[in-house]
């Protein structure tokens, strides 16, 4: 997660040399791995003054289980990728490039994808052209360390519209029906409950009730 004492989105080191953001596409479920294999290998490959920030930005959860007990966790806001600080240079022409060495570092760590970027077309013959990264803007950059500073913890719930539960406690104590509607900023839904032959909707905590297979 973001902390509130991370450098600013870019900062300028001289005229010539800009430190950007930049989102790379990684293997499904590897931002951890990512991580902690890049940051070895800045040190390994003698580029700890072109990649300075390696962020997997998440934001706090709450899991109800089904004891009615909360479990506090992390859940990743941009599942596959990870965000990089990259040193960025002005090319003969003027252009801002992301330094060649910083870009080898990360392209060639196990299970990187590819930056995310424009696709530049190949001059000749058929496939796929080079990915020219694309930094984050300023705004994208503050939105997103605005979240993860600031989100209130949401809560989780393995339940959604149809399913089948029974309360466990409660007035209704052992009557079986089906949710119809799921509110977790209250922390309760609202189910259709048998009662007296009749369908009955009726709002319950969540540790009141237990999904049905």
């Amino acid at each position: 997660m973001f902390t509130e004492d991370i450098d600013p989105p870019s900062s300028f080191d001289n005229g010539d040399v800009l430190f950007q953001w930049y989102a790379v596409q990684i293997a499904s479920g590897c931002e951890k791995k990512v991580k902690s294999s890049l940051e070895q290998r800045i040190k390994t490959l003698d580029v700890e003054d072109r990649i300075k920030q390696i962020e997997i930005p998440q934001t706090p959860t709450v899991k109800l289980r089904k004891d009615g007990s909360r479990l506090t966790s992390e859940e990743k806001i941009f599942p596959g990728y990870v965000l990089i600080q990259i040193k960025t240079v002005r090319n003969e022409i003027g252009q801002l490039e992301v330094d060649d060495d910083a870009w080898l570092a990360v392209k060639s760590t196990p299970h990187v994808i590819n930056f995310v970027g424009t696709e530049q077309k190949r001059h000749y013959g058929r496939g796929r052209g080079h990915v020219k990264p694309r930094p984050l803007t300023e705004k994208e950059v503050e939105r997103i360390f605005r979240v993860t500073v600031e989100q209130e913890p949401v809560l989780k719930i393995n339940m959604a519209q149809g399913d089948k539960i029974k309360v466990l406690n409660g007035p209704f104590k052992d009557f079986e029906g089906e949710v119809v509607e799921v509110s977790p900023e209250r922390s309760k839904l609202k189910a259709l409950l048998s009662i007296f032959g009749r369908d009955t909707p009726v709002e319950l905590e969540f540790n009141q009730v237990q999904k049905q297979n």
